[in-house]
């Protein structure tokens, strides 16, 4: 595999001033996906702005991995919810229309 859209976690922890096993907490509770080529440890990049959530959460405001867990599972819910309410809406607008 090429890692071509991968970054590097090393280089991440050092960007943002984080530890190895900040990263890998977030990769043991399920929060990232951790790719290893040729014994480095890579993150793909669609997934830095999630990334720099969770460390603004983590530095910041001195959330846990377990809190941030928790806020990002009830943040998809509430994106499934408004896309639910968004499908309704549209529907009944073709009822309105006739």
């Amino acid at each position: 595999m090429e890692a071509k859209n991968y970054i590097p976690v090393i280089l991440l922890c050092s960007h943002y001033k984080v530890e190895v096993s900040f990263f890998n907490e977030l990769y043991e509770v399920g929060l990232i996906e951790i790719i290893t080529i040729e014994q480095t440890q890579y993150l793909h990049q669609d997934r830095i702005n999630d990334i720099e959530k969770m460390i603004r959460m983590h530095h910041e405001l001195n959330v846990n991995i377990e809190g941030i867990d928790v806020i990002f599972n009830l943040l998809q819910k509430v994106n499934d919810l408004q896309s639910k309410l968004n499908a309704t809406q549209n529907r009944l607008l073709l009822y309105e229309n006739d």
